[in-house]
Protein backbone atom coordinates (compact mmCIF):
# COMPACT_ATOMS: atom_id res chain seq x y z
CA UNK A 1 0.00 0.00 0.00
CA UNK A 2 1.54 3.46 -0.46
CA UNK A 3 0.27 6.70 0.79
CA UNK A 4 -2.88 7.23 -0.34
CA UNK A 5 -3.98 3.41 0.67
CA UNK A 6 -4.09 2.02 -3.03
CA UNK A 7 -2.41 -0.87 -3.90
CA UNK A 8 0.37 -0.93 -6.56
CA UNK A 9 1.44 -3.97 -8.19
CA UNK A 10 5.45 -4.37 -7.95
CA UNK A 11 7.19 -3.93 -11.50
CA UNK A 12 9.70 -6.30 -10.45
CA UNK A 13 7.16 -8.68 -9.68
CA UNK A 14 6.93 -10.81 -12.81
CA UNK A 15 6.94 -14.33 -13.88
CA UNK A 16 10.48 -14.19 -15.56
CA UNK A 17 12.17 -12.73 -12.93
CA UNK A 18 10.41 -15.23 -9.98
CA UNK A 19 12.10 -17.85 -12.04
CA UNK A 20 15.03 -16.10 -12.08
CA UNK A 21 15.89 -15.17 -8.24
CA UNK A 22 14.20 -18.72 -6.51
CA UNK A 23 14.56 -19.07 -3.22
CA UNK A 24 16.99 -22.07 -2.39
CA UNK A 25 15.45 -25.04 -1.54
CA UNK A 26 14.70 -25.45 2.19
CA UNK A 27 15.47 -28.46 4.30
CA UNK A 28 17.95 -31.53 4.16
CA UNK A 29 18.56 -33.40 1.12
CA UNK A 30 17.64 -36.92 1.61
CA UNK A 31 19.57 -39.79 1.11
CA UNK A 32 18.31 -42.54 -1.07
CA UNK A 33 18.91 -45.98 0.39
CA UNK A 34 21.72 -48.31 -0.78
CA UNK A 35 18.97 -50.52 -2.03
CA UNK A 36 17.13 -47.32 -4.30
CA UNK A 37 20.77 -46.46 -5.83
CA UNK A 38 21.39 -50.08 -6.89
CA UNK A 39 17.81 -50.55 -8.15
CA UNK A 40 18.55 -47.02 -10.54
CA UNK A 41 21.72 -48.47 -11.30
CA UNK A 42 20.97 -52.26 -12.37
CA UNK A 43 17.15 -50.95 -13.87
CA UNK A 44 19.69 -48.68 -16.07
CA UNK A 45 19.78 -50.96 -19.98
CA UNK A 46 21.86 -49.20 -21.89
CA UNK A 47 25.80 -49.80 -20.66
CA UNK A 48 27.19 -46.36 -20.89
CA UNK A 49 24.29 -45.07 -18.57
CA UNK A 50 24.85 -47.71 -16.22
CA UNK A 51 28.80 -47.37 -15.91
CA UNK A 52 28.36 -43.28 -16.02
CA UNK A 53 25.79 -43.97 -13.13
CA UNK A 54 28.46 -46.31 -11.38
CA UNK A 55 31.25 -44.09 -11.40
CA UNK A 56 29.67 -41.52 -9.94
CA UNK A 57 28.21 -43.46 -6.94
CA UNK A 58 30.73 -46.15 -7.04
CA UNK A 59 33.68 -43.95 -6.83
CA UNK A 60 32.07 -40.51 -5.80
CA UNK A 61 32.98 -38.53 -8.77
CA UNK A 62 30.90 -35.42 -9.82
CA UNK A 63 29.35 -35.50 -13.06
CA UNK A 64 31.91 -33.07 -14.87
CA UNK A 65 34.79 -35.61 -13.86
CA UNK A 66 32.50 -38.53 -14.92
CA UNK A 67 32.29 -36.29 -18.62
CA UNK A 68 36.28 -35.57 -18.62
CA UNK A 69 38.08 -38.89 -18.55
CA UNK A 70 39.52 -40.24 -21.19
CA UNK A 71 40.86 -43.62 -21.90
CA UNK A 72 44.68 -42.55 -21.12
CA UNK A 73 43.11 -41.32 -17.35
CA UNK A 74 43.05 -45.08 -16.33
CA UNK A 75 45.48 -47.25 -14.71
CA UNK A 76 43.79 -50.49 -13.41
CA UNK A 77 41.92 -49.25 -10.65
CA UNK A 78 43.03 -46.05 -10.45
CA UNK A 79 41.41 -42.94 -11.99
CA UNK A 80 43.40 -39.80 -12.79
CA UNK A 81 41.04 -36.68 -12.88
CA UNK A 82 42.47 -33.20 -14.86
CA UNK A 83 41.04 -29.92 -13.91
CA UNK A 84 39.04 -31.01 -10.41
CA UNK A 85 36.76 -28.76 -8.97
CA UNK A 86 39.98 -28.22 -6.14
CA UNK A 87 41.64 -26.09 -8.20
CA UNK A 88 44.44 -28.72 -7.63
CA UNK A 89 46.34 -29.46 -11.42
CA UNK A 90 45.13 -33.28 -11.36
CA UNK A 91 43.82 -35.59 -8.44
CA UNK A 92 43.08 -39.56 -8.15
CA UNK A 93 39.94 -41.54 -7.31
CA UNK A 94 39.30 -45.19 -7.41
CA UNK A 95 36.64 -47.36 -8.56
CA UNK A 96 35.97 -50.66 -7.52
CA UNK A 97 37.70 -53.87 -9.43
CA UNK A 98 33.68 -55.00 -10.75
CA UNK A 99 33.53 -51.25 -12.44
CA UNK A 100 36.94 -51.16 -13.64
CA UNK A 101 36.37 -54.89 -15.54
CA UNK A 102 33.83 -53.46 -17.28
CA UNK A 103 34.76 -49.78 -18.20
CA UNK A 104 37.70 -51.83 -19.79
CA UNK A 105 35.71 -54.33 -21.31
CA UNK A 106 33.55 -51.38 -22.61
CA UNK A 107 36.58 -49.54 -23.58
CA UNK A 108 37.90 -51.75 -25.26
CA UNK A 109 34.64 -53.09 -27.25
CA UNK A 110 33.94 -49.53 -28.96
CA UNK A 111 38.15 -49.37 -29.56
CA UNK A 112 38.32 -45.98 -28.18
CA UNK A 113 42.11 -44.58 -28.41
CA UNK A 114 44.28 -43.27 -25.08
CA UNK A 115 42.90 -39.17 -26.17
CA UNK A 116 39.20 -40.07 -26.36
CA UNK A 117 36.51 -39.30 -24.09
CA UNK A 118 34.57 -42.58 -22.43
CA UNK A 119 31.24 -40.37 -22.24
CA UNK A 120 31.51 -38.01 -25.14
CA UNK A 121 28.81 -35.98 -23.65
CA UNK A 122 27.40 -32.76 -22.86
CA UNK A 123 27.11 -31.79 -18.86
CA UNK A 124 23.03 -31.41 -19.84
CA UNK A 125 23.39 -35.14 -21.53
CA UNK A 126 24.85 -36.52 -18.52
CA UNK A 127 22.30 -34.82 -16.16
CA UNK A 128 19.17 -36.74 -18.33
CA UNK A 129 20.98 -39.73 -17.97
CA UNK A 130 20.89 -39.01 -14.52
CA UNK A 131 17.26 -37.88 -14.03
CA UNK A 132 15.67 -40.56 -16.48
CA UNK A 133 17.72 -43.16 -14.45
CA UNK A 134 15.38 -41.85 -11.48
CA UNK A 135 12.32 -41.28 -13.11
CA UNK A 136 12.45 -45.08 -14.20
CA UNK A 137 11.99 -46.47 -10.51
CA UNK A 138 10.11 -43.31 -9.96
CA UNK A 139 12.56 -41.35 -7.62
CA UNK A 140 13.73 -37.52 -8.15
CA UNK A 141 17.46 -38.39 -9.13
CA UNK A 142 20.23 -35.62 -9.06
CA UNK A 143 23.68 -36.16 -10.09
CA UNK A 144 25.23 -35.03 -6.75
CA UNK A 145 23.13 -37.56 -5.07
CA UNK A 146 25.08 -40.09 -6.08
CA UNK A 147 28.66 -38.48 -5.23
CA UNK A 148 26.45 -37.99 -1.61
CA UNK A 149 25.21 -41.53 -1.13
CA UNK A 150 28.82 -42.97 -2.03
CA UNK A 151 30.02 -40.90 0.78
CA UNK A 152 27.23 -41.07 3.25
CA UNK A 153 27.23 -45.17 2.45
CA UNK A 154 31.04 -45.41 3.45
CA UNK A 155 30.52 -43.15 6.26
CA UNK A 156 27.87 -45.44 7.91
CA UNK A 157 29.37 -48.49 7.31
CA UNK A 158 32.42 -47.44 9.28
CA UNK A 159 34.93 -45.76 6.77
CA UNK A 160 36.36 -42.82 8.71
CA UNK A 161 36.06 -39.36 8.58
CA UNK A 162 39.28 -39.15 6.87
CA UNK A 163 38.88 -41.12 4.62
CA UNK A 164 35.65 -40.34 3.65
CA UNK A 165 37.41 -36.87 3.11
CA UNK A 166 40.21 -37.41 1.19
CA UNK A 167 39.81 -40.26 -0.68
CA UNK A 168 35.94 -40.37 -2.01
CA UNK A 169 35.24 -36.94 -2.16
CA UNK A 170 38.84 -35.62 -2.23
CA UNK A 171 37.91 -32.15 -0.26
CA UNK A 172 41.05 -30.53 0.82
CA UNK A 173 39.17 -29.45 4.61
CA UNK A 174 37.62 -31.73 7.09
CA UNK A 175 35.29 -29.15 7.79
CA UNK A 176 33.75 -29.38 4.34
CA UNK A 177 32.64 -33.08 4.58
CA UNK A 178 31.50 -32.78 8.12
CA UNK A 179 28.60 -29.84 6.75
CA UNK A 180 28.67 -32.51 3.67
CA UNK A 181 27.60 -35.05 5.55
CA UNK A 182 25.55 -33.05 7.80
CA UNK A 183 27.46 -33.95 10.53
CA UNK A 184 27.69 -30.81 12.29
CA UNK A 185 25.70 -27.51 11.23
CA UNK A 186 26.66 -24.03 10.09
Amino acid sequence: MNILGTTKANPCDTENLRKAFRSPQPGRRMILGKETIDEVIFCTPKLRDRLFLELQDRSGLRIGEVLRLKVIDIEGRKLNLSLPKSGRESEEAYMPESLATRLNAYILDRNLGLEARIFPLTYSGGRRIVKAAGERIGVVLRPHDLRRHSATYASRSGVPLEVVSKVILRHKNLVTTQLYLELIRK
